[in-house]
């Protein structure tokens, strides 16, 4: 019994013989044991161990698992403004193999491809929102709208409509907030060509480098200031860009498929276990049961590797995390929840 690794028809056998405690150690695939630190070298070491879909790496060397449930952001539970279901698509018709906004709408490859940093603050549900809402901005514009939406304004603005700020938030609702009171242009922080440019400094999450350590310095959420930096060349109420309607999309990967092909990104929520932190390239999936909390990214395409489907997202944790910022997420059988937790919207 001293293998790390159960598995399959012998982990329920075990499990009969040995109780409740090694039952919840069981899993229908490899995992990895579940005293490890989502922080170690020995995660990373264990993952690339299994020979699994993907590879790992110690992206958070020297930081705490607190620093990690910081950047945790997105309540999975029931939204107070939760979004009304799209109907399923009735479009029986093929579906490509592969697909990927930037190259489906090359007028709008510099934002879809934009890797943003939400800080030491549990901004994920914001950003995933605000990156989602700025692809199809420029989708439905025909290119003509090619500007960063602000996670600043919805962060700071939405208030508890959303949830906490920097302490957690509802997708749903920020997405319920873009249609009813809009969204000014945001970039990164110190961009004063939009008009609310994300007030929270980048950090190293991940690597050394120029950037302050995000290690111990959770962020305050901004204050809402319904007017642009002083640099910028505008007003907030002549800059702010609305949505028609918001709804979330059927879990159903094919309708999810539909959507992206349809009107682009869409934002998605899921569960974040230990190993997640660690991702540095190939396609997810959790071989730890330790849950981290939730978080929300940008999904943006899908495919498939070394024969396992994927669907291809954008984290919020800067470029140096995962594959420059990017990664694949195992497709078709709700990996994480992450097929239950999309979101999605038309511009005006």
């Amino acid at each position: 019994m001293g293998a790390y690794y159960i598995q399959g028809t012998l982990c329920i056998v075990l499990a009969a013989l040995a109780g409740a405690a090694l039952a919840n150690l069981c899993s229908d695939r490899l995992m990895v044991p579940a005293y490890l630190s989502p922080v170690s070298d020995e995660m990373a070491e264990h993952i690339n161990n299994l020979n699994t879909t993907w590879k790992a790496h110690n992206n958070f060397r020297g930081y705490s698992k607190r620093d990690l449930k910081v950047l945790m952001g997105t309540f999975l539970n029931a939204d107070p403004n939760e979004l009304p279901l799209k109907a399923r698509s009735l479009s029986s018709g093929p579906l490509p193999d592969e697909f990927d906004a930037r190259t489906e709408w090359p007028e709008c490859a510099n934002v879809i491809g934009h890797i943003r940093d939400q800080g030491a603050c549990g901004s994920c549900w914001a950003h995933g929102a605000a990156e989602a809402i700025t692809d199809r901005t420029c989708i439905y514009s025909g290119g003509k709208t090619n500007v960063l939406i602000s996670a600043d304004d919805l962060l700071s603005c939405c208030g508890l409509r959303c949830g906490l700020g920097c302490n957690g938030g509802f997708p749903g609702s920020a997405w319920r907030y873009w249609v009813r009171k809009g969204l000014v242009s945001g970039g990164d922080f110190g961009d004063f060509s939009t008009c609310r440019p994300y007030e929270i400094p980048p950090c190293e999450h991940h690597v050394p480098g120029p950037r302050p350590s995000c290690s111990g310095s959770e962020a305050n959420t901004p204050k809402c200031v319904r007017s642009c930096a002083d640099q910028f060349n505008g007003t907030y109420k002549d800059d702010r860009h609305f949505g028609s309607r918001a709804y979330s999309v059927p879990s159903h990967q094919d309708d999810i498929k539909r959507e992206l092909l349809q009107g682009g990104s869409v934002e998605a929520a899921f569960t974040v276990y230990d190993d997640f932190p660690s991702y540095k390239s190939g396609v997810y999936q959790h071989h730890s049961n330790n849950y981290l909390g939730g978080h929300a990214v940008k999904i943006f395409g899908w495919g498939t590797e070394n024969g396992t489907p994927f669907w291809l997202a954008a984290n919020s944790w800067n470029s140096d995390w995962g594959d420059n910022g990017f990664f694949k997420i195992l497709r078709g059988s709700n990996e994480c929840g992450i097929e239950d937790g999309i979101v999605a919207g038309i511009p005006q």
